[in-house]
């Protein structure tokens, strides 16, 4: 009779054991973020950014939160649900300087791709990545057939290590309009002939020799001989570089140089 309610007990234990743990992937766990370090270019002539953090609940809501420049002393903690792939992202910006999210190109992170242990790491290569998840989300709307989390995010970043892609793309990614290839992979099918560079248009602007260092991390500062006018290369929205003369902005044809705030 004893063995039997001892049998009894603890059957009902690891049947309460095994619900346990097989529920446990359905909660959302904290994991503490590794941010990338900031350009040097960009701290110099700026100093250290603001961060506006944007990611997943465990209910599939987009959430947005603003950071101060973060030390060591500040660890910052993001609740992640653990069921599917979803995106981080990071931007930078200077409020005191009139840059604000959207000017300046953001890390990111997918996970669980970027997971070591209780750390998800934030990097500038993962930036457009998690861009281009937010831009399939976006053109997807109330669609469930083609879910970005569902989405072959591991074969897709091999493609940029793979030397299939064109090597402008490969140096800088954000050179991509990944709204447009997002709308395309939800209207019909991924296709990677997509990936391809946005057309810049040089333009002659008469400002400091340079050098000058744009809002992508990767893209290569633009500098003039001395006496010579700069050339910018000029793609579509507004393109954003700095240096020690200020703080240039442009659109098309359209361009406005600010003083740094000292």
């Amino acid at each position: 009779m004893y063995m039997k309610i001892l049998y009894f007990k603890l059957t009902i234990l690891f049947v309460a054991l095994a619900l346990l743990l097989s529920c446990a992937d359905r909660f959302p766990s904290c994991y503490k973020l590794e941010f990338p370090q900031t350009p040097e270019p960009w701290v110099s002539l700026l100093g250290e950014p603001h961060w506006r953090l944007e990611w997943l609940d465990v209910n599939g809501q987009k959430q947005v939160k603003d950071y101060p420049p973060c030390g060591s002393q500040n660890q910052i903690e993001l609740e992640l649900p653990v069921t599917w792939t979803n995106p981080v992202t990071a931007w930078p910006y200077w409020q005191e300087q009139n840059i604000f999210p959207g000017q300046f190109k953001p890390a990111g992170a997918l996970f669980p791709f970027d997971v070591n242990d209780d750390y998800l790491s934030l990097s500038w290569k993962a930036g457009p990545d998690a861009v281009f998840y937010w831009e399939m989300a976006s053109a997807n709307g109330e669609n469930q057939s083609k879910k970005p989390a569902n989405f072959d995010w591991q074969r897709f970043r091999e493609l940029f290590s793979s030397k299939t892609l064109d090597e402008a793309v490969c140096e800088d990614p954000w050179l991509v309009s990944w709204r447009f290839v997002a709308e395309k992979t939800i209207t019909s099918n991924f296709d990677r002939r997509r990936i391809t560079a946005e057309t810049a248009v040089p333009l002659s602007i008469p400002v400091s020799e340079g050098p000058w260092y744009r809002n992508s991390p990767f893209a290569k500062p633009v500098l003039a001989e001395k006496g010579e006018i700069p050339v910018f290369p000029v793609c579509s929205g507004v393109n954003v570089w700095v240096s020690t003369g200020g703080i240039l902005r442009v659109n098309g044809k359209t361009w406005i140089l600010t003083e740094i705030k000292k």
